[in-house]
């Protein structure tokens, strides 16, 4: 190993980096814009959900219950006159779900018997779960304000006192967030990556790189160290933005997250490469990248869907993929903090990931031409 021809081969690559703008695009501007477009399209959170009231009682207490439920902050409620009017709004989407209060609620109201009649729009099963528990939350909520008005139950025996670990708020950015950078970092890392080495043989440089005494490690780290950085340079634009822009705590150490992140890298770079190496022309290697990269981390890493839900052959396939412990690192960073048995696991399974990729493009850069 020279030291002094690996520094001139990492000052050459920065120069071709910095005068390259579809890498400064591709490390800066593209994180930031994927950061905006996932962290706040992608939301779990279902908030002002419109809901279909047709109240045929007059009674009071149908009117106290239709009020309660313009009250709750959870929908936005559109009254309406026929129950004709509400399976069309229902059937074309205006609506998600609808409360139908029945001509007789407040006579039975009165001997403790009444109920309503709830519908979910079935097409978006998600949302159809907010509904009906966001509808009985409201009911609930009602009937103890009438007992409590008119005295009429005695205190619960048992009260429920509800806490959220970790996400205080349930506010879905602050798990989706997180996860976000992952995917970004993945791109980032295995994009970047893979343009390097086929970017050489395109415009006819290799050759003249194996001209000379480089070795191959010498090859290989000077395509992998100014990428590195760049790469770590990604990733603290990202955690800017998350933290200052876009509010999401922070509650791990920065060493650790550094640590996690160069070990996540190492994995992202080691794929990058290889696929620039076996490629050798920039869009196939890039194609490629996408393909084996961002896909499958942004569906099996468990950054949107729950990797316990998934067919047992997809929760194996999930464990060979280094975005799912690098996602998880980073939720358990932001959110928790330290938790050392999953960030250990989390580590030695990147670190054996890792190995296998570099190991692969190490096994595939040959000093010849073929």
């Amino acid at each position: 190993m020279n030291w002094r021809r690996l520094w001139a081969l990492c000052r050459k690559e920065s120069f071709q980096i910095v005068r390259d703008p579809s890498s400064i695009l591709i490390a800066f501007i593209l994180p930031v814009a994927l950061l905006f477009i996932l962290g706040y399209a992608v939301n779990l959170d279902s908030a002002h959900i419109r809901l279909g009231l047709l109240n045929q009682d007059g009674g009071a207490a149908a009117q106290s219950l239709a009020a309660t439920f313009h009250g709750s902050p959870s929908f936005e409620v559109k009254p309406v006159k026929s129950r004709a009017e509400l399976d069309a709004m229902l059937a074309h989407g205006k609506i998600r779900g609808a409360v139908i209060i029945a001509n007789d609620f407040s006579r039975n109201w009165q001997r403790r018997s009444g109920a309503i009649q709830l519908l979910t729009d079935g097409a978006e099963p998600n949302t159809a779960n907010f509904v009906a528990a966001y509808a009985q939350g409201v009911w609930l909520q009602w009937q103890q304000a009438e007992a409590d008005e008119h005295g009429q139950a005695p205190p619960p025996a048992i009260v429920v006192e509800q806490r959220l670990w970790f996400n205080p708020s349930a506010e879905s950015p602050n798990f989706l967030v997180p996860g976000t950078i992952a995917i970004v970092m993945t791109i980032v890392g295995a994009l970047l990556s893979s343009l390097v080495v086929a970017r050489e043989w395109e415009r006819g440089t290799m050759e003249a790189l194996l001209s000379t005494p480089v070795s191959r490690a010498e090859l290989l780290l000077s395509k992998i160290l100014p990428y590195y950085v760049l790469g770590i340079a990604a990733m603290l634009l990202c955690l800017l933005v998350a933290v200052f822009v876009m509010q999401v705590p922070f509650r791990g150490p920065l060493w650790l997250l550094w640590l996690m992140s160069s070990l996540f890298l190492a994995n992202a770079l080691g794929m990058g490469l290889f696929l620039s190496t076996v490629m050798r022309t920039q869009f196939d290697a890039a194609q490629a990248a996408l393909t084996a990269g961002y896909l499958p981390a942004l569906m099996l890493s468990g950054f949107v869907f729950e990797i316990a839900s998934m067919p047992t052959p997809l929760q194996w396939l999930t464990r060979i993929l280094p975005a799912r412990y690098f996602a998880s690192t980073l939720q358990t960073l932001f959110q928790a903090g330290v938790i050392p048995s999953l960030l250990w696991f989390n580590a030695g399974s990147l670190i054996a990931l890792g190995a296998f990729w570099l190991g692969q493009t190490v096994r595939k850069t040959r000093r010849t031409l073929d």
